[in-house]
């Protein structure tokens, strides 16, 4: 009988516990679904049923009217920006409040390899942005052009041999060996040649990252549900474990000193020698009101972050764009047409050589892959949490410290009210004559403000000279029986994924250039 007791009053114990924030949007007069105890908003998340950025689209989509929309993950309250002047004022006007990203738990000691660009927050962030932005220069894209050159022609190789055995390829395969080959490059010193060898470590490394059985959305869900509990539940050791391998192994070879490649790892080579990152805190103001001084030491687990998130970032958000990008075009094949005779046109005047010149003067095919990326953007939204009381006066209500805003990127970039009609695929919509200038705070493929990301430019030229490898050579078409638009991954997290890959048709063009 007191055993029964005791599991009643634990189960009771634990629903007051799973439910002691849900009052939190009713309080604010903000609309929201009936959360469940325990689980929140975010069951069909938890449950691998959802991506998080679906379920963000569906919020959005289900309350048409407000200008933000209540959730719940698990306990943590989050609010859903619908509001465009209200995602301005987050991004950039009020950044002051909003300049943490809110995946990282900021009272308890970070993960090795959350100590980067993107997970880090406060001033470890803001001190890591000011030594790294100068090493994403147009002097230095330029410099690292000649990896990329080098890694398309290898592209075009291997979709050569392989359209020559009348295959059906998988577009997003294809892409991700290529910017997993350019990563290696450029951002190991590796020459990881993931396009010729099937079984390419390299490769499996970048399908680890991303992929998220239960055993990791158990061990999130805890650390989301009890943060203190299991601070020291580690996410990803195994990938941690290669990537301060992989840094070690590439220092020792350059015998800890800048090489001549004028690649990733030489830049944070030189990061490191450098010494100390001095800076205003972002985070901490004397009795004066004035920023305090902030410091921080660059180590080799603040390098290896680097790297690794050198790789994630790019590897996944630019295999995903460009991949995407080619899907519309074969469904598309009138603007197929006009990338490709820009493209034969643009390499003509540089003897048919894929130039950093001729990349840049590729505007038709910028437009199309700015048009890929507001279809099915790889980040699906973005994360913002609060670091003290924030008053939305136009709305008449405040939020905490703690509270994390999301911004629902894919729902907005694919919302009639901004683009019309969405569902065709018009590249002409990004013609700085014809684009809107009150889009800006709608189209977020790489962010806004502050923190927008710092890659954006190599992204965009690593990603259209392949685009422009692949085209010069090939038409594209849909594979048959293929689905018309990709099936998104339920187990997706931060950035979107597919399932089945992207088949299409590639078939060597008989007049090219």
């Amino acid at each position: 009988m007191i055993f029964v007791t005791l599991i009643f009053v634990a189960l009771i114990a634990l629903y007051f516990y799973g439910t002691k924030t849900f009052k939190y949007w009713e309080e604010r007069g903000v609309k929201h679904d009936r959360p469940i105890p325990i689980l929140g908003n975010n069951a069909s998340n938890y449950l691998m049923r959802k991506s998080m950025t679906q379920l963000i689209t569906e919020a959005y989509w289900k309350y048409p009217d407000e200008p933000v929309v209540g959730y719940f993950r698990s306990l943590r309250p989050e609010l859903i920006i619908r509001d465009p002047n209200i995602i301005k004022r987050v991004l950039t006007t009020d950044f002051h409040y909003f300049y943490h990203r809110g995946f990282s738990n900021n009272k308890i000691k970070m993960e090795p390899l959350q100590k980067n660009l993107f997970f880090a927050d406060g001033d470890m962030w803001r001190l890591l942005r000011q030594r790294l932005t100068p090493s994403f220069s147009s002097a230095k894209l330029y410099a690292m052009f000649p990896l990329i050159e080098e890694r398309a022609e290898r592209l075009q190789a291997r979709v050569l041999a392989l359209a020559a055995k009348g295959q059906t390829l998988d577009a997003r395969d294809l892409m991700a060996r290529y910017t997993t080959d350019f990563i290696g490059a450029c951002g190991f010193g590796l020459d990881a040649d993931s396009l010729q060898d099937e079984n390419s470590e390299f490769r499996k490394l970048g399908i680890e990252i991303f992929h998220k059985d239960a055993k990791f959305i158990v061990k999130l869900f805890l650390k989301q549900l009890f943060p203190e509990t299991f601070k020291n539940l580690k996410l990803s050791a195994s990938i941690e474990k290669t990537i301060i391998q992989l840094l070690h192994q590439v220092l020792k070879q350059r015998n800890y000193q800048p090489s001549s490649r004028n690649d990733f790892v030489d830049l944070l080579i030189e990061c490191k020698k450098k010494g100390t990152i001095v800076g205003e805190s972002i985070e901490r103001r004397d009795s004066e009101g004035k920023p305090e001084i902030a410091k921080l030491e660059i180590d080799d687990e603040i390098l290896a972050s680097q790297m690794f998130v050198f790789f994630a970032a790019g590897f996944e958000t630019s295999s995903s764009a460009t991949s995407t990008t080619l899907n519309e075009l074969a469904h598309n094949p009138h603007v197929q047409v006009k990338v490709q005779e820009e493209i034969d046109r643009v390499l003509a005047k540089h003897n048919n050589k894929l130039c950093y010149e001729a990349v840049k003067e590729m505007t038709y095919l910028e437009w199309t892959f700015k048009e890929g990326m507001r279809v099915l953007p790889s980040l699906g939204f973005l994360a913002r949490q609060c670091v003290r009381k924030y008053t939305f006066e136009d709305l008449n209500f405040s939020i905490d410290e703690g509270v994390v805003v999301m911004i629902p990127v894919q729902a907005l970039q694919n919302d009639p009210k901004y683009f019309p009609e969405p569902e065709e695929f018009r590249p002409e919509r990004f013609d700085p004559e014809l684009a809107d200038p009150n889009n800006k705070f709608v189209y977020l493929p790489f962010g806004e403000g502050p923190r927008a990301c710092v890659g954006e430019r190599l992204g965009l030229m690593q990603s259209l000279a392949g685009l422009a490898a692949v085209l010069s050579k090939f038409d594209v078409s849909p594979a048959p029986g293929a689905p018309r638009h990709p099936v998104i991954n339920p187990t997706g997290g931060i950035v979107q994924s597919v399932v089945g890959g992207i088949p299409l048709v590639f078939r060597e063009r008989s007049a090219p250039h």
